[in-house]
C-alpha cells in the first residue's frame, strides 16, 4: 500500500476547549516497528505542555515496545486551530499515517 492511503491516513477529529484549557490526544505507537508520531501546530495558538509515553505491558517475556503516547496542548488564543500528527517510521521519508485534530477554542 502506498504511503498516504488506506485506513488511518487522514482521520480528522474535532475537539472544543476554552483559552487556557488543555486538550489531550492519545495515540498508539509501536516503537518496536519504529513508529513515532510527530505533531505539527502553530505554537502561537496552542503550546505543547506535556508529551508522555506509557508502555503497554503484556507478557513479561515479550520484547515488544508499544503503548500509548499522550500529548497535552494548552489553548492560547481563540479560534479554530489544526494539530496534525504524522506517524513516522525511522527508515521512511514519507508519513505512514496522519491524524488531524481540529481544535475549536472559545474566548
Amino acid at each position: 500500500m502506498a504511503a498516504g492511503t488506506g485506513a488511518g491516513w487522514n482521520d480528522e477529529k474535532t475537539v472544543a476547549t476554552r483559552v487556557g484549557g488543555v486538550v489531550t490526544v492519545r495515540l498508539w505507537e509501536d516503537r518496536t516497528r519504529g513508529e513515532i508520531y510527530v505533531p505539527s501546530y502553530d505554537p502561537e495558538m496552542v503550546s505543547l505542555v506535556n508529551d508522555d509515553y506509557e508502555r503497554s505491558f503484556g507478557d513479561s517475556n515479550n520484547a515488544v515496545d508499544s503503548g500509548k503516547r499522550a500529548f497535552e496542548f494548552r489553548a492560547l488564543k481563540p479560534g479554530t486551530h489544526r494539530i496534525v500528527f504524522e506517524k513516522r517510521m525511522g527508515w521512511k521519508f514519507t508519513a505512514e499515517a496522519r491524524r488531524v485534530y481540529v481544535v475549536t477554542v472559545s474566548g
